[in-house]
């Protein structure tokens, strides 16, 4: 099958093998898949990944043991838990300490023709929902993630730091707390899509470090995002930490003592939330949407998405297995969300 491949360095491949579904797994045939940030780490050393990457995707189940999920469109969650551990038993599968993760630790992932997920990861797309909004699923279900860790009220000044692609969504997650919200970020093109929704944004050399917020969110996907962030939450703030990167960030645990700042990691999140959230009209996806590549341009897709003012890229498959799905062309004209 055809996929991109990443072995230190990142390849287009034709020679990779479908993969064989193990018991309880499902065969997906991909549809469309997005490129993130942290795919960009991936070719950068982070993980020490090797294999497929990707893991923002929507497809069709071609082959698994129960017959009613064949030819059902899905979504998955990436963390695939062995069951039995401790971690499993009290809940917290995303933490399975044997867990393999798709196109990040031990798991092929989805830039490439198929994948192999547990059937228990996946999630019906409903039929009315765009293919390419459902792309988003995985990313802003990680942006619902926060609203589990932290109780987010309306009394509470949030600042959201970073304008990419999981930047914007969770900017329009909080949105839906009704908190005292400003989106802080560097390129004027990608704040105006906020702007349009009504969320206040500033220019991130332009934040008035003296304001002080109870919650930062960081989302920026620089190491030295964490130094702002810490330069904007009060004493006994809250920083929500959502970038991965390879390098080492600077941290004085020191003054995260004195100031009682409390720091919470955030990574994958519940799928339900943010299949309602699109379903309704809730978050703007379209907009984010900069540019789709076939699969066959996969290495010019990856360049494109290193640029700093790039948002979000998407890898979409030629054929469709299954009956009644729309062709390709037929998805121009999707409607805005």
């Amino acid at each position: 099958m055809l996929g991109l491949y990443f072995d230190g360095e990142l390849q287009l491949r034709d020679d990779l093998p479908v993969p064989e579904p193990g018991p309880g797994e499902a065969l997906i045939k991909v549809m469309a898949a997005g490129i993130c940030h942290t795919d960009l780490e991936i070719v950068r050393g982070y993980m020490d990944f090797r294999g497929v990457p990707g893991h923002e995707f929507v497809g069709v189940v071609e082959r698994c043991d129960d017959p009613q999920w064949l030819g059902k469109r899905v979504v998955g969650e990436i963390n695939c838990a062995c069951g039995v551990c401790a971690m499993c038993i009290e809940g917290r599968t995303n933490h399975c300490p044997q867990r393999t993760t798709l196109g990040i630790s031990g798991r092929n992932g989805t830039f490439a023709e198929y994948l192999t997920l547990p059937v228990s990861n996946l999630h019906l797309v409903p039929d009315t929902m765009p293919l390419y909004t459902a792309v988003f699923v995985e990313p802003l279900a990680a942006c619902f993630r926060i609203t589990e860790q932290v109780h987010v009220t309306p009394r509470l000044r949030v600042a959201v730091l970073g304008d990419g692609k999981l930047g914007l969504l969770a900017a329009q997650v909080m949105r839906l707390t009704g908190c005292s919200l400003v989106a802080v970020g560097r390129y004027p093109h990608k704040l105006k899509i906020l702007d349009r929704l009504g969320i206040r944004t500033s220019l991130e050399d332009r934040i008035d470090r003296e304001e002080g917020f109870d919650l930062v969110i960081e989302c920026t996907g620089r190491p030295e995002g964490f130094e702002l962030a810490r330069s904007l939450v009060k004493p006994a703030g809250i920083i929500v930490q959502k970038s991965t990167f390879v390098e080492d960030v600077k941290l004085d645990v020191s003054r995260l003592v004195v100031d009682e700042i409390q720091v919470v990691g955030s990574r994958c999140g519940p799928f339900q939330p943010a299949i309602r959230a699109l379903m309704r009209g809730l978050i703007n996806v379209q907009e984010l949407i900069d540019r789709r590549f076939p699969l066959e341009m996969g290495l010019q897709a990856f360049e494109y998405a290193m640029k700093d003012e790039a948002l979000k890229v998407i890898l979409e498959m030629r054929t469709y297995p299954a009956e009644g799905l729309r062709e390709p062309g037929e998805l121009e004209e999707e409607p805005v969300i």
